[in-house]
């Protein structure tokens, strides 16, 4: 029997065939596939880990959360508790429109068809949980990092790049180092790749960067800091110490060197932040009991 779907061109209704219909529906897929792969979606299909991820967060029953890559709402519906007022950005108009409908007596939840960085960052305290898409982490991160109002960003990323950014195979990234003044790099639980939909090649990772209080150097020391860091970084003279001897006579280097307990020789990755902490006050000519205390 046929099915009745739709009107016809002369307002009839317009009979479609089963198979008509079992094609159409194959093209809905296909069209779906190829905007997950476009948009580097994978959607994570286990709320345990949803509810973990968001436990991790650590949020005030209070905050204003953005998040980036909302997909079909799961982790949103679990910050959307209490007095939160949430922003879930979706890029794909299709999962938006959902989001829209499935949160439309949610009025802390505001859906936005929008690239998350694209968006203007707010101007009160806020943090970002989200499932982010691999292709965009880059980008989703350093808008994070720019952020002033930022508390906290709890995401789920490419386990390598979690492992990177936190240190956790011995070695470290430039822009963790940057950066480890002002805000605290953590690795969560690894989540495995069947977790989600699509299955992706690789298991991915809770990546925490959350604000501290106060920056572990002055404010006024922060550029000077980067600028070392960026020497050190360069890759000049194949070593650290060669690396900084650029900008500092080699015996203040030498003992800095000693003081933050690098060996000379050493390669740049394998230097920790708390060691540049205290390499800065050494060769900056900071000082102060708490910087000491986090060089340690």
């Amino acid at each position: 029997m046929a099915h009745i779907h739709g009107s016809g061109r002369n307002g009839r209704p317009a009979e479609r065939t089963p198979g008509r219909s079992r094609e159409h529906a194959a093209k809905n897929r296909k069209g779906a596939g190829a905007r997950r792969r476009t948009l580097s979606q994978n959607f994570l299909t286990d709320p345990s880990v949803a509810r973990r991820m968001v436990r991790a967060a650590d949020l005030p029953d209070d905050a204003l959360v953005l998040e980036p890559g909302a997909g079909d709402g799961m982790i949103t519906s679990l910050l959307a508790r209490g007095d939160r007022r949430v922003t879930a950005f979706e890029v794909d108009p299709h999962f938006a429109r959902r989001l829209s409908e499935r949160f439309a007596a949610a009025p802390r939840v505001r859906v936005r068809t929008a690239d998350f960085t694209a968006a203007p960052a707010p101007r009160e305290p806020f943090s970002v949980v989200g499932n982010i898409p691999y292709s965009r982490t880059s980008a989703i991160v350093d808008w994070c990092l720019r952020a002033r109002a930022l508390r906290s960003a709890t995401l789920l990323t490419q386990w390598e790049y979690a492992r990177k950014r936190t240190g956790a195979s011995g070695r470290w990234s430039r822009l963790t180092v940057l950066t480890w003044p002002q805000f605290e790099w953590t690795l969560g639980e690894r989540v495995h790749r069947g977790r989600f939909h699509p299955v992706p090649r690789v298991d991915s990772g809770v990546l925490r960067i959350v604000r501290r209080p106060e920056p572990l150097l002055p404010a006024a020391a922060l550029a000077d800091y980067r600028a070392l860091v960026e020497a050190g970084f360069s890759g000049v003279g194949g070593s650290l110490d060669a690396s900084l001897r650029r900008l500092h006579r080699a015996r203040r280097v030498d003992a800095a060197l000693r003081a933050a307990g690098v060996e000379r020789g050493t390669v740049v990755a394998f230097v920790t932040p708390r060691q540049w902490v205290a390499l800065s006050c050494h060769l900056l000519g900071i000082e102060g009991d708490r910087i000491a205390g986090e060089a340690r």
